[in-house]
């Protein structure tokens, strides 16, 4: 990290504080590492998740529990990838890890026609292929680097294009029951991190797959939240807050609130006069 002037060492270490913060709260919150977990952190070569194994990395020196981190990449075999980035990264860093080797570029590059999305399958097949080798290394967790920003991108996602009311949640239970996600970094701005990625010169890799398409429905999506932000400061926060303040009987869901139960109470000692009609 280059050297700082007083002012801007006061501004990282502040930043550096919430970070801090905000992951341990989330960890608590949600209970996301115990101790004797195995935690697999996904590293992509993106910001976010060069922050998360950062600060992970420093939490584990005053955590309550002991627990181990051990970095994954999952090398998609993209064009011009620079191999070298991540393991010299690190080894700097002393940290165990690994580099698991699946060309899903070309079966996306194969499957999706050219100017279509390649988000979805790319997401499927990264995902699938973590999964797995989380069971392989005797992974009790596997950490993502999503922040609260994605997660409330992910909400609108649904909301505008699935119908559904749903987004990412902190801790999530594989549809297999084998895997248990946690994030993190699910109560970090994105700016934030951004400021922090800087300060650090972490090695970003870029996504040369999927980064160029502009037209992206999350792009969209970002875009109309950046707008919100800027015209009502602080709305993405009260829109994460909502996520977590549900009333499931002022929605319309009919699975997860009894509506056909809902009647007017009775009470036999409850009188209630006759209605007087009075001419004026």
């Amino acid at each position: 990290m280059p050297e700082l002037s007083r002012k801007e060492k006061t501004e990282f270490n502040k930043l550096h504080k919430r970070l801090r913060r905000n992951v341990g709260n989330a960890i608590a919150d949600y209970s996301m590492i115990e101790a004797g977990d195995r935690v697999m952190v996904c590293l992509s070569g993106g910001k976010d998740s060069y922050a998360m194994l950062d600060i992970l990395i420093n939490l584990r020196l005053n955590a309550p529990v002991d627990f181990e981190l051990i970095a994954v990449n999952l090398d998609q075999k993209q064009p011009g990838f620079p191999e070298h980035v991540l393991p010299a990264y690190l080894e700097a860093q002393g940290v165990p890890y690994y580099i698991l080797e699946k060309d899903t570029y070309s079966i996306v590059k194969s499957l999706v026609p050219e100017g279509k999305t390649t988000c979805g399958l790319c997401s499927r097949l990264r995902r699938g292929s973590l999964y797995g080798f989380a069971q392989e290394i005797g992974a009790s967790k596997i950490a993502l680097g999503h922040h609260r920003d994605d997660i409330v991108e992910t909400l609108f996602l649904n909301m505008f294009f699935a119908g559904s009311l749903k987004a990412m949640p902190p801790k999530l239970l594989s549809d297999d029951k084998r895997n248990v996600v946690i994030r993190p970094m699910a109560y970090c701005k994105e700016s934030d991190l951004v400021r922090y990625a800087d300060h650090k010169q972490f090695p970003i890799i870029p996504c040369n797959l999927c980064g160029s398409q502009e037209n992206l429905q999350r792009v969209q999506i970002k875009r109309m939240l950046q707008e919100w932000e800027r015209e009502y400061p602080g709305r993405t926060e009260t829109i994460f807050r909502s996520i977590r303040n549900v009333a499931p009987s002022q929605l319309a869901d009919v699975s997860l609130f009894d509506f056909g139960s809902l009647s007017i109470a009775e009470d036999p000692d409850l009188h209630v006069p006759g209605i007087q009609v009075v001419n004026l």
